[in-house]
């Protein structure tokens, strides 16, 4: 006869963390302890809080956000001191969330521990920057896993800590509305807007207070009438924003899907469609999302930390995301790795929501395909965005057709949104890019196989197409002077209004006549339009791989 499990637990042949932490499976696992193994060099035990590895890098100060995430990945792991460090962590930052009920900011978080008074004489609060609304969201969000996962680790008193945040938390995002007071949050600003969801639905719930549960419920339609007219996310393929809205989801997946909360119904469907979308632009050979890209922090996701690619390394493991054996915290943009605990926490049960079809698409290429579709992001879109992109097995071409009230995209970011992405595979196996740099308001783009017009409809003879290219991979020529000069593409121009012959210029690292952009360097070339042309600006280009 087996003995009881109750007497093992009672000799202690069962460790805490085997029965408390959440199952993960090799490649989660493989994710969670490389974050860690990383976290845990830059903690500081003597203040609690995470060395700030955040951008820009800054001599002494710790960093809050990350830091919360941190602490799920010591009640997971559950060894030695890892429970009482949470706990210092959740006090600390609990303590310094802000409680007066007549700021902007009520319910926040520091941005780090040190910064002066939001709101006092010398520190202004300037939003986005000396305090971001979004660290509600994403600490807030990591509350609730702390509560529901591992709340019996926690004394009784730092759960009522959690409960009471949550509620100051969830009353302060209710400050926010889009377009008054230098705040943007719309339903089309995706992860943020579900994350604020999320947190109002749970916490009402949870303290039985209606207000809450209405306002969760109302923001989860808002969300939903958007997102249910394309089944696509307004904030459209973004390789990290993408990552924190499957977050929120999940996360009301697992926790809200047996209440009546709006989102809690609707979060399973809307994480299969994202992901049905998502995997036909995924191409396995590359590691990359084709494009176009709402909101991206590079080009080439083999080379900087992208959220997508956590979601995928948890699911399929890392040598189907990152080409290169560099340690993840060498890379750009690495303070998104300091998420990964939590990525790994939920990825099991994220992966049982997932059709076998995407998990397959995943890991192997399906073949040569053109997807399409349609994304709206109002206020910044006038009508509704056409998607095409044609994906092959070494190159691929995708384009976004809009017209919008802003240059930028949604966020208003020429640096990130990236409307037209031509990315190949270079024969040294690294990967290639030409991309557009928006530089106006309405954009229509065509899409053929190995084939791309550009025209801005709006556009007048001082209108120009400004690309950024990647430069030719160590071994290949290092100077680019023309097209010709590519490695592994040949691009020609083979049509339309445009001066054909562009002007080059380099966006170094240490030189050049640009700037970088998020810590990649590259070749501008820009195609202007003839002298007093009364001509519609247009651009048209054949690729053929070489």
């Amino acid at each position: 006869m087996l003995p009881s499990i109750n007497w093992i637990l009672g000799l202690g042949l069962l460790s805490a963390n085997v029965v408390r932490s959440v199952e993960l499976s090799e490649h989660a696992q493989s994710l969670f302890d490389q974050s860690m193994s990383f976290q845990d060099q830059i903690y500081d035990p003597e203040a609690s809080y995470l060395r700030y590895f955040y951008y820009p890098l800054a001599a002494g100060p710790h960093e809050t956000r990350s830091t919360v995430w941190y602490s799920i990945g010591l009640l997971q792991r559950n060894q030695g001191d890892d429970v009482k460090e949470a706990v210092k962590i959740l006090e600390n930052v609990i303590g310094d969330q802000e409680k007066n009920t007549t700021v902007q900011w009520y319910g926040d978080y520091t941005v780090y521990p040190e910064q002066p008074t939001v709101g006092s004489a010398a520190y202004a609060p300037v939003i986005y920057n000396s305090w971001d609304p979004n660290w509600r969201g994403f600490i807030g969000t990591a509350l609730i896993i702390i509560y529901e996962e591992f709340g019996n680790l926690l004394p009784t008193n730092v759960q009522n800590l959690i409960l009471e945040s949550l509620r100051n938390n969830t009353i302060g995002d209710t400050y926010r509305v889009g377009g008054v007071d230098g705040d943007n949050l719309y339903p089309a600003y995706s992860n943020a807007w579900l994350m604020r969801t999320v947190a109002s639905s749970w916490t009402g719930l949870k303290l039985n207070d209606s207000n809450m549960t209405t306002s969760g419920d109302t923001w989860a339609q808002e969300f939903l009438d958007l997102f249910d007219r394309n089944n696509t996310l307004s904030e459209f393929n973004g390789p990290t924003y993408a990552g924190v809205s499957l977050y929120a989801l999940t996360i009301a997946a697992k926790y809200l899907s047996s209440t009546d909360s709006i989102i809690g119904q609707n979060a399973k469907r809307v994480i299969q469609n994202i992901w049905d979308y998502e995997s036909l632009l995924w191409n396995p050979n590359m590691r990359n999302f084709a494009g176009p890209w709402d909101r991206s922090y590079g080009y080439d996701m083999n080379n900087y930390v992208a959220i997508m690619s956590e979601w995928i390394w948890a699911l399929i493991g890392k040598e189907r995301v990152w080409r290169y054996s560099s340690p993840i915290a060498t890379m750009t943009h690495a303070d998104d790795f300091e998420l990964a605990p939590v990525i790994a926490v939920l990825s099991e049960f994220h992966k049982s929501l997932l059709p076998k079809p995407v998990i397959s698409r995943l890991k192997t290429f399906v073949g040569e395909h053109t997807y399409t579709g349609h994304t709206y992001a109002p206020p910044a879109d006038y009508e509704p965005r056409n998607i095409t992109t044609w994906v092959s097995a070494n190159l691929t071409i995708g384009t976004d057709s809009f017209n919008q009230s802003v240059v930028g995209g949604y966020s208003e970011d020429s640096r990130s949104f990236s409307p037209s992405v031509v990315q190949w595979i270079r024969p040294g196996g690294s990967i290639g890019y030409f991309n557009l740099y928006p530089t106006e308001t309405a954009l229509k783009a065509d899409v053929a196989p190995y084939a791309l017009n550009l025209t801005y409809p709006l556009g007048n003879t001082t209108s120009s197409f400004t690309f950024v290219l990647a430069s030719n991979p160590l071994g290949s020529k290092r100077d680019i002077a023309g097209f010709d000069d590519v490695d592994g593409l040949k691009i020609e121009v083979v049509g339309g209004t445009v001066d054909p012959v562009p002007t080059i210029s380099f966006c170094g690292l240490v030189g050049g006549t640009c700037d970088i952009i998020h810590d990649f360097e590259f070749w501008n070339l820009t195609f202007s339009m003839p002298a007093n042309s009364s001509d519609v600006p247009s651009i048209q280009f054949k690729f053929t791989l070489e």
